[in-house]
């Protein structure tokens, strides 16, 4: 929901859309600062004002953007310190209309100061009754570690979906020993995993996608794409076995790893939101080795374990 960096939609759909969702079973509501330039926790706290009491609602800060900048594709940076990030929580509160949210992830690691310095800025803000619960977003083991040190995180957000498996290696053993969860973003790789692109797909000139580059991978570029879209088609076969639509077997495929705790989704319309609550589905370890094969051998610019993540 944050314009200026996803492409276009219509607000009014896209919260009747949150309604849907609400109405639908759906208790986890994730947004950011930095979408759409504070745009997005704008629309989401209209979106979720009927219910606010009622769900849990995340929103993720220290990451800054160049507040007088037009162009929503323009670098942002990780700042975390203290006045920044406390600073930059009473903004969020503000845009998203409530006294205080009830998970708050550091968005990026901030590699210019000691991760002690935004870990006690929260702990302080959860005394203040803002902030109910911590967590960080795009953090390696080593990183979560020494902010466990200072503050109770019970979750990393981290890209994790059918062609993207990085955190499998490191992270998820991590967040499982340490008694927290994966909250995995890119369910739908992105767009790719929703069934809709064709092979020459093109993104808008306000879409972050249009690089061709998703968080490190390439499954977007132009070398990728089409073979990409070829084994998307192959798992819409497998899912069709199943009774279920590709984006049901992408959201059944995430939540199947029993680390991850949440599975999100972006969902501007209520289409989208009819088809993702289909997701919700009990996975057996055989489809699931069918579409690691699959992808696997077919993918192109995919994530595997073995590989790095950028942090």
């Amino acid at each position: 929901m944050g314009r200026g960096q996803y492409g276009d939609f219509d607000d009014e759909e896209a919260i009747g859309a949150a309604h849907k969702s609400y109405d639908s079973g759906i208790t986890l509501f994730d947004t950011a600062a930095v979408y759409g330039w504070g745009y997005g926790e704008k629309l989401m706290g209209k979106a979720i004002a009927p219910f606010r009491n009622e769900i849990v609602l995340v929103t993720k800060g220290g990451r800054e953007w160049v507040r007088d900048n037009p162009d929503r594709t323009a670098a942002t940076v990780s700042i975390s310190d203290r006045a920044t990030l406390l600073r930059s929580i009473d903004e969020s509160l503000e845009r998203l209309n409530t006294d205080y949210v009830d998970l708050f992830l550091i968005h990026w690691p901030d590699h210019t100061r000691s991760f002690e310095e935004p870990m006690r800025a929260l702990e302080d803000a959860k005394a203040a009754g803002k902030i109910r619960h911590t967590g960080v977003s795009n953090f390696s083991p080593e990183m979560m570690a020494q902010c466990r040190e200072h503050s109770p995180i019970v979750t990393n957000q981290i890209g994790y979906h059918i062609f993207d498996r990085r955190a499998e290696s490191g992270v998820m053993p991590f967040v499982e020993s340490n008694g927290m969860g994966i909250m995995a973003y890119g369910t739908l790789a992105h767009g790719l995993l929703t069934g809709a692109w064709a092979s020459d797909h093109a993104f808008g000139d306000d879409d972050w996608r249009a690089n061709g580059a998703n968080f490190g991978l390439a499954s977007f570029g132009p070398e990728n794409l089409a073979k990409n879209v070829a084994v998307v088609e192959k798992l819409k076969d497998i899912a069709s076995d199943h009774g279920k639509t590709v984006a049901q077997l992408a959201i059944g495929w995430v939540l199947a790893n029993l680390t991850v705790t949440v599975a999100l989704c972006g969902m501007v319309n209520d289409s989208e939101v009819e088809d993702n609550i289909g997701g919700d589905w009990e996975m057996t370890a055989e489809v699931k080795q069918q579409i690691d094969d699959l992808v696997m051998a077919e993918g192109a610019g995919v994530g595997t374990p073995e590989m790095e993540i950028a942090t």
